[in-house]
């Protein structure tokens, strides 16, 4: 069972990427930037839960978050089934394949065969656009090979494994609107809210506060890790190739801002896009101090990384400042 012209080229993003393939497949064309920025996914989270090796830098909302926040502000129908029995979860799966529809599905990525990382990460997105006796077919990043195959055995146990981020065998479908919704209408709600989401963080550890803790917490990093040269250096390259478009999500916001005002006259999404422009480097470079710490063992980059993460939460709080003021109409 295949679907014929499954694809969406060059994504970077795995949710983002199945989006947009299920999405092509029912005839609703939008860049990774548009569907990143319309679902609302730049964030920030500083994560250090009692028993992880090492903290964790986040710079998007929580996994399934933008799918659901899309096909919301798209007038999208969207269908998800969750479920325990791994029997239950193959039947929902191949139901909407035979019905013509690719699947998008949520797992944990270590079990994936052509997964050269092997590390468990629950939060991992494709979309299945058909299966054979043996191998289930998908779509996944460019980085990961676009168009590629698993087997169903490893399938099930990437669909079926528990732990942090995982769903429970979760799979949905995605059917496009009679009518086109007013794209200019849901870009602005959608910077808006976004923008108020990151400005009023309900916990410290979120947002533009999320950031500035960062700034505190990175400084002591080479003593809050067993192994610099292996924990920092990968928390550096998740925040610049984990799926992220580089510079933790903020050069994906940089281009849907750069592409909305092509869409949308308004002088604060004009601004909004400058500064956003000046702010996904810092990010990068941010990066490249937190790697050079590692390997180096020197703490005096992280002493930069600290204070480039300061100017960071100030620089993102005023842009998000400037952008919740985007016009209405």
């Amino acid at each position: 069972m295949i679907i014929e012209n499954a694809a969406f080229p060059a994504g970077q993003h795995c949710e983002t990427t199945t989006l947009g393939a299920l999405l092509r497949h029912e005839g609703l064309d939008l860049s990774e930037p548009m569907l990143f920025g319309l679902g609302e996914g730049l964030g920030f989270v500083y994560w250090d839960a009692k028993g992880m090796d090492f903290p964790f830098l986040g710079g998007r909302t929580k996994p399934a978050t933008i799918t659901r926040t899309v096909a919301d502000r798209l007038g999208l129908a969207l269908h998800i089934q969750e479920t325990a029995s791994p029997r239950k979860a193959w039947q929902n799966v191949a139901a909407a394949l035979t019905a013509g529809r690719p699947v998008g599905l949520q797992l944990d990525c270590y079990h994936l065969e052509y997964f050269t990382a092997k590390v468990h990460f629950g939060g991992h997105f494709v979309a299945m656009y058909g299966y054979d006796d043996t191998h289930a077919y998908l779509i996944d990043t460019a980085q990961q090979g676009g168009a590629v195959a698993t087997t169903l055995a490893s399938l099930a146990r990437a669909r079926n494994e528990r732990g942090p981020m995982t769903a429970r065998n979760l799979s949905y479908t995605i059917a496009s609107p009679t009518g086109r919704p007013d794209l200019g209408d849901a870009i602005r709600a959608a910077i808006r809210i976004n923008a108020h989401a990151f400005l009023n963080p309900p916990i410290a550890n979120l947002g533009h506060s999320g950031i500035a803790k960062a700034a505190r917490q990175v400084a002591r990093w080479l003593d809050r890790s067993n192994d610099p040269s292996l924990d920092l250096p990968l928390a550096a390259s998740l925040m610049e190739r984990g799926g992220t478009g580089g510079a933790l999500f903020r050069a994906m916001y940089r281009d849907f801002l750069a592409e909305c005002a092509t869409i949308v006259d308004d002088d604060n999404l004009r601004l909004g896009h400058q500064l956003y422009a000046e702010i996904a480097p810092l990010w990068t470079e941010v990066a490249h101090h937190i790697t050079a710490a590692g390997e180096a063992g020197v703490p005096d980059h992280l002493t930069r990384a600290s204070a480039i993460l300061t100017e960071l939460a100030d620089r993102e709080r005023h842009a998000m400042q400037i952008l919740i003021g985007i016009r209405t109409d």
